[in-house]
């Protein structure tokens, strides 16, 4: 039997960066996986979506160019090369987390672990035991019993990325990020697509303004949108798909080449022991303390697993916040309220803290400033004036509540109001701290300028 300070079960971003961590705090530490390095962020989801984004902006960019000056003749894409490009980013970076393990003495144990009590792990029938055992099994496509998935006419977002050849039409049933950002890609590539959302707003998470924007650049980029409406079921018996959706004016009957299920996940807790361990699950999520402990000592869990948003960087944080607690380091539980979110479509959608709705519920009286990208000089010289930046803030305490951008390139803007909020920062401090000129980021400032009466560009 191996023994280890700490066992990772699971190597996505959660699972990698802890046993990572750990290994740094001296640590002698192992990670069962059994498929590849790096899990679904990296291999399947994160990493090689944004690679298809990119081929789709990259796309997109040239069917303007005409917006820009310039002239091209004879455009078209190749659709299995664009396919071929995101999985070689894909391995790139599995590659690139084997070298990690490498470099930081990490034992890789490929295949199916399972939990066995006695902070034991067994994978094809050999034991493993450490001290402390990391569950990071993250999650997959949900399923839903009126739209079975057959991996062919009805997929998720694993068969979505590797599709052989390109679909004439799509029906997305889900308008989350997965949902969001394939709709996307796939009409920008030239696929007809409708996508299907049961809640008022696509993006239902978002703050309203920022939803109604996104459903109207969707909707101009040719996108059928149906908001209030659910899949009833599909028929997949003949040559294309017909679906039929319940709206609030009755039944409507869409067909289809491809419907690619976008719902939501499902944890991956099956057969991996928490029974036998005695691990409590409660509506399919591990319970666990602000230290990622379970009811039974010496197991833990982090990520998609947990009751926290299912987010990469926020099973990263959770795994390095349990190894440091782990070692005895004081660590302050993570503030699952200051998480940021990001959808990579276009336009892009990046938001943190509360919406506006959220604030005045909790009772806050507000000031909110929104500048849109229509004034800013860098996004008219790009030529990416849609969207808009939106903050709120308590008017009393000048407390930063929420931020909340649409447009493009603010996945990469977003920190700057994470580490605001993090920092305590008041409005007027983000008002006067200089931003540079010309720049997106800068209207960040703008909007905190008009929710307090000073903006100067609007």
């Amino acid at each position: 039997m191996s023994k280890y300070d700490i066992i990772v079960l699971g190597s996505g971003p959660g699972g990698y960066v802890t046993a990572i961590r750990a290994s740094q705090l001296g640590f002698k530490t192992a990670v069962i996986e059994k498929e590849s390095l790096g899990g679904v962020c990296l291999n399947w989801g994160c990493i090689p979506t944004k690679a298809l984004l990119k081929s789709a902006q990259v796309f997109d960019y040239l069917k303007h160019a005409e917006d820009y000056g310039l002239s091209l003749e004879n455009l078209d894409k190749d659709f299995t090369k664009v396919v071929e490009r995101s999985r070689g980013v894909a391995n790139g970076m599995s590659n690139g987390v084997q070298f990690l393990m490498k470099k930081n003495k990490i034992d890789v144990i490929n295949g199916f672990g399972k939990l066995k009590p006695g902070k034991k792990v067994e994978v094809d029938g050999k034991e493993y035991t450490a001290d402390h055992i990391i569950i990071a099994t993250g999650s997959r496509s949900r399923q839903l019993p009126n739209i079975p998935q057959d991996g062919k006419k009805v997929i998720g977002y694993r068969e979505a990325m590797t599709l052989k050849k390109q679909p004439k039409s799509m029906i997305v049933v889900g308008s989350g990020a997965i949902g969001a950002e394939f709709a996307h890609f796939y009409n920008a590539m030239g696929t007809q697509v409708t996508i299907v959302e049961y809640l008022p707003n696509l993006v239902p998470l978002e703050d309203e303004e920022v939803s109604k924007q996104f459903e109207r650049s969707f909707k101009k980029a040719g996108i059928k949108v149906m908001t209030n409406a659910s899949v009833e079921s599909v028929d997949t018996s003949g040559k294309s798909i017909t679906a039929t959706v319940k709206t609030k004016k009755g039944e409507e009957v869409l067909e289809a080449e491809i419907v690619l299920s976008a719902v939501g996940i499902k944890s991956n807790l099956e057969n991996i022991g928490l029974e036998e361990v005695g691990i409590v699950v409660d509506r399919d999520k591990i319970v666990v303390n602000d230290w990622y402990q379970t009811n039974i000592p010496g197991y833990y869990a982090i990520g998609d697993i947990t009751p926290g948003p299912a987010l990469a960087h926020v099973a990263s944080a959770e795994g390095i916040t349990c190894v440091e607690k782990i070692k005895g380091i004081h660590v302050e539980a993570i503030d699952y309220g200051n998480i940021p979110g990001c959808t990579y479509a276009t336009p892009e959608i990046a938001s943190v803290g509360m919406t506006e709705k959220q604030a005045i519920e909790a009772g806050y009286e507000l000031k909110i400033g929104k500048f849109p990208f229509s004034a800013s000089g860098k996004a008219s010289a790009a030529g990416t004036k849609e969207g808009f930046v939106k903050v709120i803030f308590d008017a009393k305490y000048g407390e930063w509540l929420g931020c909340h951008m649409i447009g493009a390139g603010v996945t990469d803007m977003i920190a700057e109001a994470v580490l605001g909020r993090k920092l305590e920062t008041t409005g007027h401090e983000v008002l006067k701290t200089i931003h540079p000129h010309p720049t997106m980021s800068e209207a960040v400032m703008e909007a905190v300028a008009d929710a307090y009466g000073e903006v100067i560009h609007l």
